[in-house]
């Protein structure tokens, strides 16, 4: 079984975010970390080559720094790592980023993509499904738990407070939830051999059945009209009341604001 997994490099949002005077985030001058949802997905394929034998491929899209996420999945144990990197590709929305991603995955052989639910910079959880769709292959999103069934996957879904049971047929694609497992350490060795690893670097050039007029920010249709660091809050209302009062009070606002 070979399975393709999609990870991101994303803002470290503890040191703070950087914009562009475009209003796009300037990752260049922001510490990263590996998205946590891809981290669970990357979990999740290790956990299948454990148990099945797969090839475990990663790949990214980001600046050449990106680079450092492979590494790290390659020193959790994935097999090859993969680089999409392309300064036409700067900028580019859940739609420009999942047609670059369909691009290259086209080169590879695959039974399963796992991408994360979403990413913590943008919080979209479009990519995964945009991708299922370029690729024309069956999607499932918000899995909580994977298996594998012949040449199916049967996946319980997260939904609500209860799950659904979903079956599908390989080739498809599996969006994982951060809750779906706890990812693996990487192992001293696996970091050696991981920076020992050659990364496979592809550009423009590499994508295959893909529009110039799909990628990067000229090909986005999402427009950025306003971006901002957290905005801070005021200090509310301070009210001081007694008990039953309180009650009551707090009972008003519940009320006021359709909470309850």
């Amino acid at each position: 079984m070979k399975i393709v997994v999609c990870i991101k490099q994303v803002p470290d949002t503890k040191g703070g975010v950087k914009f562009n005077p475009d209003g796009t985030l300037d990752r260049s001058a922001m510490l990263a970390i590996m998205n946590p949802d891809d981290k669970a997905g990357l979990e999740a394929a290790l956990r299948l080559k454990d148990q099945y034998g797969a090839e475990v491929t990663v790949i990214t899209m980001g600046l050449p720094k990106a680079e450092d996420v492979l590494r790290e999945a390659l020193a959790m144990g994935a097999d090859k790592g993969i680089l999409v990197t392309d300064r036409v590709l700067g900028g580019a929305d859940t739609w420009a980023t999942s047609q670059t991603l369909a691009g290259a995955i086209r080169n590879l052989d695959y039974d399963l993509i796992i991408t994360g639910r979403q990413a913590i910079d943008g919080d979209t959880a479009q990519v995964g499904p945009q991708l299922s769709e370029h690729l024309n292959i069956p999607v499932i999103s918000y899995a909580q738990k994977i298996e594998i069934d012949g040449d199916s996957v049967i996946v319980e879904r997260q939904y609500d407070d209860r799950y659904h049971v979903l079956k599908a047929k390989m080739p498809c694609l599996i969006t994982a939830l951060a809750e779906l497992n706890e990812p693996r350490y990487m192992t001293p060795g696996g970091i050696f051999d991981a920076y020992d690893a050659e990364i496979t670097v592809w550009g423009r050039a590499n994508l295959v059945d893909t529009l110039d007029s799909n990628l990067g920010l000229k090909g986005s249709p999402t427009q950025i009209a306003k971006a901002s660091d957290k905005v801070r809050k005021g200090a509310g209302e301070k009210v001081s009341l007694d008990p039953t009062e309180s009650v009551d009070y707090i009972m008003d606002k519940l009320l006021t604001k359709h909470v309850i």
